[in-house]
């Protein structure tokens, strides 16, 4: 695990950006897993940035969010497929196209088949070549919540009230409104990436960063999994940093490896 340790938002949105389109750059196949919530929009700004600057676009990539919510309402502003496509989609921002922009079926009759019919797509496509990961203040990277498998495809998941408790400043600060279940990749499904990109700022992870990287491997917390990637890398801000033992060793190798 190669552990990037940056100064505040702004410069690891530019590190974590431009590591990403190098790595997807040199790929020949085509393929992006994207994150929701907060963490990554600083990164999407830099990738439209790009975009517009000629320097770099999504269009014939095909692009896998890692999960959505089960039962919202297909016009809510906090569908995960129209958070994603206010981001990414179209020539005035990344260049990804609607029809490349693939996310779990959240109103699907039956959801469990669609996790199933999800993790299929994601497999059809030849894999996917970088994903980009936040982490939940419990350990989760998806909506894969403690005490699941570690082996886990993409299934439907109960959100635990952690989890439902940080999601409510998107509803309004109304826990009533945040739904309770979702459709998620699974750390198995997330495993066969090619690179998982994991950001995370603010002292608000620093305890789950800790147990990321430097705790043990263990359903408790489910990111620790990332340990058995031998090419995750982990961008970091100083205050989501802040309980790292071993903080100086990390940003010593990043500059001899870079």
């Amino acid at each position: 695990m190669y552990v990037g340790i940056f100064k505040d938002e702004e410069t690891l949105a530019k590190a974590a950006a431009e590591y990403l389109m190098k790595k997807l750059n040199a790929s020949e196949r085509k393929v992006v897993g994207v994150a929701t919530g907060s963490t990554p929009l600083p990164l999407y700004q830099e990738l439209r940035d790009a975009h517009a600057a000629g320097t770099f676009s999504l269009e014939g990539f095909k692009a896998f969010a890692l999960d959505e919510y089960i039962g919202i309402d297909p016009e809510h502003p906090e569908r995960y497929r129209n958070v994603l496509r206010a981001e990414l989609v179209g020539d005035e921002r990344t260049g990804l196209r609607e029809e490349d922009l693939n996310t779990p079926d959240g109103s699907a009759d039956d959801p469990y088949e669609a996790a199933k019919a999800y993790d299929k797509s994601i497999k059809d496509s030849g894999g996917v070549v970088v994903q980009i990961l936040g982490i939940g203040s419990d350990g989760h990277i998806g909506f894969n919540e403690p005490g699941g498998a570690l082996t886990s495809r993409t299934h439907v998941e109960a959100l635990t009230a952690q989890t439902r408790e940080d999601n409510a400043r998107f509803f309004e600060n109304d826990l009533a409104k945040v739904p309770t279940r979702c459709i998620t990749q699974g750390l198995g499904t997330i495993m066969e990436c090619e690179v998982p990109l994991l950001i995370a700022t603010g002292a608000g992870k620093a305890d789950a960063v800790r147990e990321l990287v430097e705790g043990g491997v263990s359903a408790k917390w489910p990111a620790t999994i990332l340990q058995m990637h031998q090419e995750a890398v982990v961008f970091l801000d100083e205050a989501a940093a802040a309980k790292l033992e071993l903080k100086d060793f990390y940003m010593e190798r990043w500059e001899s490896l870079r």
